[in-house]
């Protein structure tokens, strides 16, 4: 019986190894819905079975923003303890003795300007290689300068700090468990740190690499568009990871059509909590409707204030109450009030209160562009709303799943006369009200967990794809 009181055979478990999540940044209130799936997987990840998992970041924040977004975590409950969440600028900080043994001896590569990190007694620890405007910085080989006590010494580029940071955790994790040949799965959030760690072939690593997001370029619904830029590349270092885990069937199934699937293709959704029963219906206003997401370009929230227009016209006493900040709140306002909607659509900002929110409303919209999964309907469904969205790749066709209505991409008309169908049917929103938690119901940890397992043990039982 594991310490959640979960008991489980082999077959639900992980095979014995070290896990840890590595994500670029994971900063809650900073990385939208990304910030909430990344440590709501190292939660599925210990309930397998993993012993005591880790979210590693390498963003440069200060220590104490670092500190105080693990505390986030904490008091959130999305981690245990401050302890699971690491960063890589603080543990240069603290100045292990991993440092001292690391790279070769050398100086920095001529004709670049460096960024020197000191410690808290201005002593120098290591000195990093500055790229303006390279899309590509993370690939560079220029030297990244440790000041080691013996001497400076070099390694190859941001990867080859990220590399040998790893390894100074593997090592530990192997030294505590007294088994030198103990395997360390690094799953990979972020496309830059898959990209920088393609070249690690140690035979005790595996590489699993997570996908948040649609790959398409814009309008993001032709899935033989020409794919550029960070996605182009990192799509050609699919086959080095030892697993691939797509939040989506449909983007698994348009990436292997088209680029091929080395065989470590596998579908793991991002993972809700069900929580408690919803009220009923007849509780609810059945003319308040919300959005919450970010006010972004991707989510299109402008497509959304047009389609109001119409709503407000056919339904007079409906509301659109829209929750979440970003950097076109001052734009979407101005929207509001060029259509005249003022009085019915409100932009609210962020709020702790969701499942308040949710459980008043009769109706959650979403009119984002793309997505990798749409966390938010499923939490929406899991609260009994029925769900009103674009058919956008992908993640919402999938998750409303008969508990709503899609309609085409961008279709401004079509959204509207969703809307307006189910504000004026009560029958009918009903109906698919009741079938909302049993479509949220794919995306608990239980219902994830099987194929989280399947793919983990299969990156693990089979050699690395890099060695």
């Amino acid at each position: 019986m594991r310490k959640d009181g979960r008991v489980t055979d082999a077959a639900d478990s992980l095979p014995d190894a070290d896990y840890v999540l590595l994500g670029s940044r994971v900063a809650l209130g900073l990385d939208g819905g990304f910030a909430v799936a990344v440590p709501a997987r190292l939660r599925l990840l210990e309930s397998s079975g993993a012993r005591e998992p880790l979210l590693l970041s390498v963003d440069g924040q200060s220590p104490d923003a670092h500190a105080a977004q693990r505390q986030t975590f904490v008091e959130g409950g999305h981690v245990p303890d401050a302890s699971r969440v690491r960063n890589l600028f603080d543990d240069l900080l603290d100045r292990g003795e991993w440092l001292e043994r690391v790279g070769e001896p050398g100086g920095r590569t001529p004709g670049l300007t460096y960024r020197m990190i000191t410690d808290a007694a201005s002593r120098p620890i290591v000195s990093l290689p500055v790229f303006e405007n390279d899309p590509e910085w993370h690939l560079r080989d220029a030297a990244v300068v440790v000041h080691a006590e013996a001497g400076d010494r070099v390694l190859p580029g941001f990867r080859g700090l990220y590399i040998a940071w790893l390894k100074a955790i593997a090592d530990e994790r192997r030294r505590a468990g007294g088994d030198p040949a103990r395997l360390f799965v690094v799953v990979c959030e972020s496309r830059q740190i898959g990209e920088a760690l393609v070249g690690w072939d140690d035979p005790r690593v595996r590489l699993v690499h997570t996908v948040h997001n649609s790959h398409l370029p814009a309008p993001y619904d032709d899935p033989g568009a020409p794919v550029a830029g960070l996605w182009q590349r990192w799509l050609r270092t699919l086959d080095a990871y030892d697993a691939v885990l797509w939040p989506t069937a449909a983007q698994r199934d348009e990436v292997a059509a088209r680029f091929g699937d080395p065989g470590t293709f596998n579908v793991v959704p991002n993972t809700i909590e069900l929580g408690t029963e919803p009220p009923g219906v007849e509780s609810r206003d059945p003319h308040r409707v919300v959005m919450l997401n970010r006010l972004a370009p991707q989510k299109r929230v402008d497509l959304a204030i047009r389609a109001w227009a119409r709503v407000a016209m056919a339904v007079p006493d409906a509301r659109l109450d829209v929750y979440g900040d970003g950097p076109l709140r001052d734009e979407l306002q101005e929207l509001i009030d060029e259509h005249g909607v003022a009085a019915s659509v409100t932009l609210h900002g962020a709020t702790a209160g969701r499942d308040a929110i949710f459980d008043r409303a009769a109706l959650f919209v979403t009119s984002t562009a793309f997505e990798g999964q749409g966390l938010s309907i499923a939490e929406a469904l899991a609260r009994g709303l029925p769900v009103v969205s674009f058919d956008a790749r992908y993640g919402p066709r999938e998750a409303i799943a008969g508990a709503g209505i899609v309609v085409p991409p961008g279709d401004v008309d079509s959204f509207a006369d969703a809307i307006i169908h189910l504000l004026r049917d009560d029958a009918r929103r009903a109906e698919l009200a009741s079938r909302a938690r049993a479509a949220a119901a794919a995306f608990t940890p239980d219902a994830v967990r099987p194929a989280l397992v399947a793919a983990l043990r299969a990156a693990v039982e089979n050699p690395s794809r890099r060695a």
